[in-house]
């Protein structure tokens, strides 16, 4: 049988543009090696950072991370390794890290982060999906008074719309753990936060609903192309074929390479903590220690911490050392408080060195599409680039003729 559009990978990104493209009329498969409960998707902190929030690669970034590293609160780790291309990745990542890149970066993420909340909204409202979903900002806590120095420098003039810097009681009211050790914070008024495990299920049930095939715990072990066409896909049982394909497998790189694309990204090992705690310690926000590399959101049911940035590991499990650093860079500033039936979570995040999307039709296989490198924004972005890929897709588009494609990934940055 062959099918219209095959996805392969079902994290956030594959499943928003599997969304967009059934809503176009298109038969959609979705197919993920495993079975869509446990994903990188699934681990995220919930929070959606286009506004106000520095890229990874920012300016100052090799410094800071060394200073926190000596006082042994870093989040970035770095294992040795034998692969040249996380040496490539790291150069293009320190080079990266200028104002100029910084500023382009952070008016690319507003823009199309701008765009997806208001997508994530409209799913809300016309097809009753219950993300947890809400716009009440993000606080920014900073512990460093050099860092926080730096960032009122840089909102030295008044926008009640978009930000208000908090004084101490003000702190409280949003952050009840907070101790006098923290040095401020601002409360950035346009971001979003929402339960990242909720959302996936939520969407995976509507499209099974809605007609989207899912072929689950089924790993695509290599890729036929003919005359440069994909031909067919090959696992361990089947062979599928479709009209167009879509690459959408997180981290790993392997299909890509097969196709000829060496993709510059490394996967990024992150962890997430989940727990039950006292409602009077909880903040009334999403809350990002920046930094620590902490974010702490609050749920329906629980709270969530993620934190940690391992780059050269390739180790699956929870490693409880790195569990116990999180919590005990977090404790440092707040009081301490009960964390009831936490759940220890470990992913790996795939990282591109500028913080933009490997997104797009691939150059020479005409029927191959890519949506790639999203990084800890996978969230933030995933309902914009479902659209820009349907774009491509079912208007059979070249990449030079998609602005979105043009501004917005990295394939010509």
């Amino acid at each position: 049988m062959k099918r219209d559009i095959i996805i392969i990978g079902g994290g956030i990104v594959g499943l928003c543009t599997a969304y967009y493209l059934q809503k176009s009329g298109k038969k959609v498969t979705v197919i993920d090696e495993n079975s869509i409960t446990d994903s990188t998707s699934f681990g995220n902190a919930g929070l959606l950072s286009a506004f106000d929030k520095t890229p990874l690669s920012y300016p100052g970034v090799v410094l800071n991370t060394l200073k926190l590293m000596l006082k042994g609160q870093s989040p970035a780790i770095i294992h040795p390794s034998f692969d040249l291309k996380v040496y490539r990745w790291l150069a293009r990542f320190i080079l990266s890290a200028n104002e100029k890149r910084t500023k382009k970066t952070m008016m690319l993420f507003e823009k199309y982060g701008e765009i997806s909340l208001q997508l994530y909204e409209k799913m809300i409202s016309e097809d009753s999906l219950d993300f947890d979903y809400h716009r009440d900002g993000m606080l920014s806590v900073f512990t460093e008074e050099e860092s926080y120095k730096q960032r009122l420098q840089k909102y030295n003039y008044v926008d009640e719309q978009r930000f208000k810097i908090l004084n101490k009681d003000e702190l409280l009211e949003y952050l009840p753990s907070a101790t006098s050790k923290i040095k401020g914070a601002i409360l950035f008024k346009k971001n979003a936060y929402f339960d990242s495990k909720r959302v996936m299920l939520e969407l995976k049930n509507h499209l099974e609903k809605a007609g989207v095939e899912f072929i689950l715990n089924e790993k695509i072990n290599s890729i036929r192309v003919e005359n440069n066409e994909v031909k067919h896909l090959v696992s361990s049982k089947n062979i599928y074929e479709a009209e167009h394909y879509v690459i959408s497998t997180g981290y790993q790189t392997l299909l890509a390479q097969k196709c000829g694309r060496d993709l510059m990204m490394t996967p990024a090992k992150g962890y997430s903590i989940t727990f039950e705690m006292e409602e009077k310690f909880k903040p009334k926000t999403s809350t990002i220690f920046n930094d620590l590399f902490v974010v702490m959101t609050p749920r329906r049911d629980n709270v969530r911490f993620t934190s940690k940035l391992e780059i050269g590991s390739s180790d699956a499990k929870v490693v409880k050392k790195q569990i116990e650093s999180i919590k005990k860079n977090f404790f440092e500033y707040n009081l301490p408080f009960e964390m009831k039936n936490e759940i220890y979570w470990t992913g790996f995040r795939p990282l591109t060195p500028n913080d933009i999307p490997l997104i797009g039709r691939d150059d020479e296989i005409k029927n191959l599409t890519y949506g790639m490198g999203l990084g800890w924004l996978g969230m933030t972005f995933a309902p914009a680039i479902g659209t820009i890929l349907t774009d491509l897709i079912v208007n059979d588009k070249k990449n030079a003729h998609s602005d979105d494609i043009l501004l917005f990934s990295g394939f010509y940055q």
